[in-house]
């Protein structure tokens, strides 16, 4: 097979598992969950098995380890975040009345003219969304109830995720074995090498950016509490959540802490300068450290691929789409590299001599 022929196979079974994934998207969640857990916790219940524990057994231990982590965080983040999210609903018309204030000051032009235009469709949304409100807790029983797309999907992720992600940690050998064994001999040892730095520029991306996003929640929340900034914390913790978009982060965080400062200590600035350094610092250390350290050069994936990955497949797949965007994104870039490294005759026309190496096992992860 030449290949020309091996483009268009591979191009046919990428269009075909797009197609699938577009038509059964609003049930792919709970696997998609549950093969993203099964790919990260597989290193450690490969060295509890190699410690003598069964796999079952470490399977089942690890899983539930790390979902009583989840609860236990969820138990301690809930009360801070939902006082926080409370205390901002109480205090939205407060500052409403304040920018009334603020644009009707005659001494401000500036001012009125920035913030009149969009003061009455501002509290326009907020009658709306005291509406909501008042009425969420009486319809929200109801709704679930009615809707029993909501109700699956709720029990999707609480029940089949973790399901699925067991069974996958116990046969996770097994399956990729079957996957190698389903490569032709002829392209094995190249697929194989593709696969490698799939999983390691995947790997690499999720795990240090994941703790990239952590370490900027923890610093922003605790450096804009010292601020004495109202809902420091709400606004530290999602702006380093979303970090993980390049730039994104930072930015909403700014305009939100700069929003609220405004309003909170008006008519002083003081607190102005220390909020713009506490996130200047942040994206620096971020850009510096954090990122050289955590992500590394081996990670080719530059903050434009990313945004695009996750616009475009969001668009397209809805929550799965940003679910499976970092991943394509990077082995659409492996696969790209590839084909212009190797050239229009590389080694998808060739036999490899290799066909004995190990099955496509994925690298020893970092903390191992």
């Amino acid at each position: 097979m030449n290949f020309q022929r091996s483009s268009i196979v591979w191009i046919a079974t990428a269009v075909i598992a797009a197609g699938t994934i577009f038509l059964l998207r609003e049930i792919l969640t709970p696997f998609l969950v549950g093969i993203a857990l099964a790919y990260l916790l597989d290193p450690l219940v490969t060295r509890l098995e190699r410690l003598g524990l069964a796999r079952g057994v470490a399977a089942l231990g690890i899983i539930s380890l790390f979902y009583a982590a989840i609860i236990a965080l969820i138990v301690v983040l809930t009360p801070i975040l939902g006082e926080e999210i409370a205390l901002f609903v109480e205090k939205v018309p407060g500052y409403l009345t304040q920018l009334q204030a603020l644009a009707t000051d005659p001494g401000r032009p500036w001012m009125r003219k920035i913030i009149s235009e969009g003061l009455s469709e501002a509290r326009q949304s907020t009658g709306e969304l005291t509406t909501l409100g008042a009425n969420l807790s009486a319809n929200l029983l109801r709704k679930l109830w009615s809707d029993g797309g909501a109700l699956a999907s709720i029990f999707s992720l609480l029940v089949v995720a973790p399901i699925v992600t067991f069974y996958l940690l116990v046969d996770w050998d097994q399956i990729i074995t079957a996957l190698d064994k389903m490569i032709p001999v002829t392209h094995r040892e190249t697929v194989r090498s593709l696969a490698r730095e799939i999983n390691e520029t995947i790997g690499v991306f999720l795990r240090g950016q994941g703790l990239i996003c952590l370490i900027l929640a923890l610093y922003y929340a605790v450096a804009l509490s010292f601020t004495g900034l109202n809902h420091a914390y709400l606004i530290g913790i999602v702006s380093g959540l979303i970090s993980f978009i390049p730039y994104l982060g930072v930015l909403t965080g700014l305009v939100l802490s700069i929003s609220v400062a405004l309003l909170q200590f008006w008519p002083s600035w003081n607190s102005i300068p220390f909020i713009v350094g506490i996130f200047i610092i942040g994206q620096l250390v971020n850009d510096n450290a954090l990122t050289p350290h955590l992500v590394g050069a081996r990670v080719k994936l530059n903050p434009l691929s990313v945004m695009f990955a996750i616009a475009a497949f969001g668009y397209l797949f809805g929550f799965i789409g940003l679910l499976i965007a970092v991943p394509l994104a990077a082995t659409i870039g492996v696969v790209v590299r590839f084909i212009i490294a190797q050239g229009i005759e590389g080694p998808f026309g060739e036999a490899q001599a290799s066909v004995d190496a190990p099955a496509l096992q994925p690298k020893k992860r970092w903390w191992l």
